[in-house]
């Protein structure tokens, strides 16, 4: 067994305090108050603990010998130089340092967990705080945040019949993972073993009812906190959508995480039914359908703060799938400005929102963040004096100071018959999901023309395209022109990890392919962020995402070239030579500013 290089015993809190000190992140004179304080530290920190987990009084000497240095450290919220809270990961790497053995941050999204929930009992796991994290072959790969346990190392150095090789990782790490990993499998394994109960070949008399698909319940209760324990992994590890999805022999579960796909796990066949079923169930769908596809919603909490779900099911070769798009109220903003605007746009489209009536128009592909841009100007928007009314398809997020209606094709109540009975409601303003056909556009400029404000959707690649698709669904380019007050085209852009984060200097050719996007007073050398990756980001070099916007003030030189029918090309350059940036200029602005990169400007926009 690899041993650490320190032999004295576990690390104690004066110990600990000077290697923190000999790195840098504190200095001398707070190691010393933290040393004067530990004691009256450790002292709420058991009674926290006591009352946090209803232990009786008397079991304090018991609580406190499980509280690590690190822990103790922790508590006290020191903050580094930047003014940001010391992290366990930091401590624990330091840690790891001076005793002489190697730190891992452990990635969920990189573990077998199969692996890991084999190797040995959650039990044991949970006691020990032990991951076994690779078989190496020769070697047992092992984390532990207290490689002094000898009892249990050695132990599971005896059973395994290798070498153990030990890495440290954070007690957070571990025991988060030991809950994710043994909650969900254990969860997916009873419930295969129940859901495939059979006839047992083995004696011919014995008569066993097989159930039918139908009889799977959704309500089993392995399947049941397989459920739970997938959503508490995905909001941990933000992912934004859940996809299951069913193949010939067993299922794939994803998780999209800043605009990448990861496979996390993988379902036995029998399993994914009841899964699916339990999705259904609890988002209000029909469970008994499954050659038509499905929408619906859940209404959730995590870490007390409210989550919606958009649940949307398809027929596909081996079953259904299912994609659950995963809402953060904490997304929609209450100011513009968090949103990422820059000062011109955000002056013109606080404007634009503010003004009594006309149609203002948010455009982009799916995924570009249109819901959140629409859902932080109703927000702000929703005052007592104001009664706003939208109508999606589906509903994305609920909010009560909104009227929310969806539109539902099987009792013929689409975007444009609700959008007629909506103008009989007094709505000051509307929100129409999405302008599909010819019969929504028209109704919306009517709703214009008669002194509503309109806020919609399109798909278009950029602002000026908005416009002629109007034209080309039919609208009125003369009533197109009276009332068509602005148009918002939107992207994300990664943005690049902070804590990865390297500069580097453009190449000839890769100024050359920015071009005229470039700003007019840019310096001979362009300077980029690039993520070489890390643990933080999963190796990617890139962490959250940032908005970048295109945004056209109809002026009257633009009413012009609408009534005429002119097209795109001509109307965007006009915008520009009213002052427009065009996406891929702010997203050069974005790499400039040390957002993105210039791989993540290539790629997420284009020059005409």
């Amino acid at each position: 067994m690899q041993a650490p290089e320190s032999n004295k015993g576990p690390t104690t809190f004066d110990e600990l305090l000077g290697f923190i000190a000999q790195e840098g992140l504190i200095d001398a004179t707070q190691a010393q108050d933290l040393f004067d304080q530990q004691d009256r530290a450790l002292a709420t920190l058991v009674r926290e603990r006591r009352l946090a987990k209803g232990l009786p009084p008397g079991s304090e000497k018991q609580i406190a010998q499980a509280i690590t240095p690190i822990e103790l450290f922790l508590s006290f919220g020191v903050k580094d130089r930047r003014g940001e809270p010391i992290k366990e990961d930091a401590v624990t790497e330091i840690y790891a340092k001076h005793i002489g053995l190697p730190y891992e941050k452990l990635d969920p999204l990189k573990l077998d967990a199969e692996f890991i929930t084999s190797a040995f009992s959650k039990p044991f796991a949970r006691q020990h705080n032990l991951l076994a994290i690779e078989d190496t072959g020769a070697t047992l790969k092992v984390a532990t945040y207290n490689p002094f346990d000898t009892w249990a190392l050695e132990s599971v150095e005896r059973v395994a019949g290798k070498k153990l090789q030990l890495v440290i990782a954070s007690k957070g790490d571990i025991q988060r993972l030991i809950t994710e990993f043994y909650g969900f499998r254990t969860s997916v394994k009873r419930a295969e073993s129940k859901l495939s109960e059979g006839v047992d070949l083995g004696n011919l008399e014995q008569f066993v009812r097989m159930k039918t698909e139908r009889e799977i319940e959704s309500s089993d209760e392995h399947v049941i906190h397989a459920v739970e324990y997938l959503f508490s992994y995905a909001f941990q590890q933000r992912a934004s959508d859940i996809h299951v999805e069913p193949k010939r022999s067993e299922s794939i579960v994803r998780f999209r995480i800043d605009g990448s796909l990861h496979e996390v796990n993988r379902l036995p066949k029998v399993v994914h039914r009841a899964v699916i079923n339990r999705l259904k169930n609890l988002s209000r769908l029909d469970i008994g359908e499954k050659r038509r596809p499905q929408d619906g919603r859940i209404r959730t909490e995590y870490e007390g703060k409210p989550v919606e779900i958009r649940v949307s099911t398809l027929p596909v070769a081996f079953g259904e799938k299912v994609v659950l798009r995963i809402f953060d109220p904490d997304i929609v903003h209450d100011d513009l400005k968090q949103l990422g605007f820059f000062s011109r746009e955000l002056e013109i489209f606080e404007r634009l929102i503010m003004q009594p009536n006309g149609i203002v128009l948010v455009t982009g592909p799916t995924g570009s963040g249109k819901t959140t841009t629409l859902y932080t100007v109703l927000r702000k928007r929703a005052t007592d004096d104001v009664n706003i009314t939208t109508i999606e398809d589906p509903i994305e997020m609920v909010f009560e100071r909104i009227n929310q209606t969806a539109v539902n094709p099987a009792v013929e109540l689409g975007f444009a018959e609700s959008l007629r009975t909506l103008l009989r409601q007094d709505p000051d303003i509307i929100m129409v999901g999405e302008i599909r056909d010819l019969d929504t556009a028209r109704h919306a400029i009517q709703a214009s023309l008669t002194g509503h404000l309109v806020f919609s959707t399109l798909h278009t690649n950029d602002a000026a395209s908005g416009i002629t698709r109007l034209l080309d669904l039919g609208a009125e380019n003369f009533l197109l022109a009276s009332t068509l007050s602005g148009l918002l085209a939107q992207r994300l852009v990664k943005k690049v990890c902070p804590d990865c984060a390297v500069e580097r200097v453009l190449s000839a050719e890769e100024i050359a392919t920015l071009g005229d996007s470039l700003p007019a007073d840019r310096a001979e050398q362009i300077v980029s962020l690039h993520g070489t990756g890390c643990v933080e980001c999963r190796q990617s070099g890139y962490r959250g995402r940032s908005a970048i916007y295109e945004m056209i003030e109809v002026t009257d030189s633009i009413r012009k070239l609408i009534a005429g029918r002119a097209d795109a090309g001509t109307i965007k350059t006009q915008a520009r030579q009213e002052g427009m940036v065009t996406l891929r200029e702010a997203a050069v602005r974005k790499m400039i500013e040390r957002v993105t990169s210039f791989e993540q400007v290539v790629a997420v926009t284009r020059v005409d």
